[in-house]
């Protein structure tokens, strides 16, 4: 832990080496470990999110990404592996690969970015998600696709290849496919071992009426029965949201919904043991500019008058939209997680309360564009105090009561509880995945102080004292930190955070290990230069196969 400082002292990091990674470590190198990392940690950490922002064209200038949601996408491996001696520290080891090849090539031949559609600036005569969705069929390495990560994702079949891996590597694992993810209808297929891209597919395959172009790259899965939720999202002749369950078991896709309602951009959304839970807020989209710009280009300015509404949707049964709930409106990236309980005012009724990172518009979108994001620009420091104070998130709590018994089309109000930590503005938030569709008590992920122009610490919040803890160090940026459950815990905080931090003097990074009681170190593993600033990942338990977060 540090002490505290000011944003002037900060004024220099995080720096291009934590935005634009140019090299790749696609030979598994053993990385030192300081510190003891428990036993229980063994198997695969995967991470991914944007690497690369720089080309080099042939024309004889650069060519830069805008925004941080459209970098080059890249993913990381490190694998985890005990030691037969228990005082001895865990061994681990790194590889990494850029997925988009092709893709680059492209741009350093034509000195485009055409195919980037999140926040580019686009050519207003060409048409960006009908760039990914046209019948044209790209190779794997063509596509932009590194948002989240599924493990054994149901219904898309098992890697297809032949990886075969050396005798460091844990053969047992159960991953049987690894698949990127974005917020588009399209799944690109990665090797496990190499994080090489071979193969595409989409929501199509697991369904012929699952065609529309958007989707979520949060869906959600079944902690019990692994079956995944997510929607579609169509335009044609309509907005039309389609509320699917792949089956675990079955491998088939089932529409539990289907239902006209304003499109937007929802990168995810909740489920409970009896609901999938798909709340529009206020990130409304234009579709005819969806189709001749970016996703910044296409969001419609943020109505503060117009209510977030909430959709409730039975999967259990064959009732499907069973209700709808107006709530306050909000912004938002990231769910965290929902469940059912009796209602306060009457035992006999069920309320369903879920927990959301919220923010108040949409400034954030604009504001990891990466001019805004390098220490070193000066539009960062001329946007931070702005960022301070218009784009900062809060963990927020609703309430939807009264679930009705029967399908109604009438709107019920659902209220906000609460809403902590906006001094911290929290984001990538994780719990313990045991906890899905439960009542949980703690919330982890990273924060912004504006002590720099990126995240700079790590949180714990209690929600049953409405308190923090926190993890920082001086100049060190952290990624999201995933729950690492202690098998033999029987508490809920009973586990680790693994977390990839920049270290911002060196310039180099490293896996830090954090006790989720609170926040101290265990341990870390150093490598050897930057890994740059990513979003999401899943850590694979030894020999379970199974991810402990959502899909």
């Amino acid at each position: 832990m540090s002490p505290h400082a000011t944003a002037d002292h900060f004024n220099n990091w995080p720096n291009d080496k934590g935005f634009d990674a140019d090299s790749e470590q696609k030979d598994p190198v053993e990385l030192p470990v300081t510190g003891k990392i428990p036993p229980y940690v063994a198997g695969t950490l995967y991470r991914t999110g944007p690497g690369k922002r720089t080309v080099d064209t042939e024309q004889g200038g650069s060519f830069k990404v805008d925004h941080w949601f459209d970098g080059f996408s890249q993913t990381h491996r490190f694998q985890l592996v005990a030691t037969e001696n228990a005082d001895s520290p865990m061994r681990v080891y790194y590889n990494s690969r850029f997925s988009t090849d092709k893709l680059i090539e492209e741009v350093r031949k034509t000195g485009s970015g055409e195919r980037l559609v999140f926040g580019q600036k686009q050519d207003p005569c060409k048409e960006a998600y009908k760039k990914v969705q046209s019948e044209y069929v790209p190779a794997p390495s063509e596509v932009n696709v590194g948002v989240t990560l599924s493990v054994n994702m149901p219904g898309l079949g098992a890697l297809d290849g032949s990886s075969v891996a050396d005798g460091r590597w844990n053969t047992s694992s159960g991953i049987k496919n690894l698949y990127a993810k974005t917020d588009y209808n399209i799944f690109k297929q990665l090797d496990p071992e190499t994080m090489e891209p071979i193969g595409l597919a989409s929501q199509g395959n697991f369904h012929p009426d699952l065609k529309g172009p958007l989707s979520a790259s949060h869906a959600r899965s079944d902690p019990k029965t692994g079956d995944v939720f997510n929607f579609n999202l169509g335009f044609e002749p309509l907005p039309t949201y389609r509320i699917f369950r792949v089956s675990a078991a079955t491998g088939t896709t089932d529409i539990l919904a289907t239902f006209s309602a304003v499109p937007a951009y929802l990168h995810s959304l909740l489920i409970t043991e009896d609901y999938v839970i798909l709340c529009v807020w206020n990130s409304h989209l234009s579709p005819a500019k969806l189709q001749t710009g970016s996703f910044v280009d296409a969001m419609q300015p943020f109505d503060s008058s117009q209510p977030a509404k909430w959709y409730l949707v039975d999967r259990k049964t064959d009732k499907g939209l069973v209700a709808t709930y107006d709530s306050a409106p909000f912004f938002s990236f990231h769910t965290i997680n929902a469940w059912q309980e009796p209602s306060p005012n009457d035992p006999s009724k069920t309320d369903i309360v879920a927990e959301i990172a919220t923010f108040e518009n949409m400034e954030f979108v604009k504001s990891v564009y990466y001019e805004r994001l390098i220490s070193s620009s000066p539009e960062a420091k001329e946007y931070r105090k702005l960022r301070s104070e218009q784009a900062k998130s809060s963990l927020t709590r609703f309430r939807l009561p009264n679930i009705p018994t029967t399908p109604t089309e009438a709107a019920q109000p659902a209220t906000v509880e609460w809403s902590e930590g906006k001094e911290l503005s929290p984001e990538l938030p994780t719990l313990n995945p045991k906890y899905t569709t439960q009542k949980h008590r703690y919330t982890y992920g990273i924060i912004d102080t504006n002590e720099s122009t990126f995240f700079d610490g790590i949180m714990k919040f209690d929600s049953e004292t409405k308190t923090f803890q926190t993890w920082k160090d001086r100049g060190h940026s952290p990624g999201e930190p995933i729950f690492v459950a202690d098998p033999n815990g029987t508490n809920e905080d009973d586990g680790v955070l693994l977390s990839v931090v920049l270290n911002g003097p060196s310039g180099k990074s490293y896996l830090l290990c954090l006790d989720a009681h609170n926040l101290n170190e265990l341990g870390r593993a150093d490598v050897d230069g930057p890994v740059a600033f990513g979003f999401h990942g899943q850590h694979v338990p030894l020999r379970s196969g199974a991810p402990t977060g959502d899909y």
